[in-house]
């Protein structure tokens, strides 16, 4: 699964990790994270984070 970055703070969203403090579990692929998710460090949104 690809890790993705958030474009603000460089926050990388690593699948195999997920964001369980945000309720993501590990193994969640980033298409499979809810819409409404935000950046654990910055709060931006799903759709300020770039592919690595």
């Amino acid at each position: 699964m690809k890790k993705y970055k958030c474009a603000l703070c460089g926050y990388i969203y690593d699948p195999a990790v997920g964001d369980p403090d945000g309720g993501v579990e590990p193994n969640t692929a980033f298409g499979d994270v809810p819409d409404g998710w935000v950046c654990p460090v910055c709060g931006a949104g799903k759709d300020q984070f770039e592919e690595v």
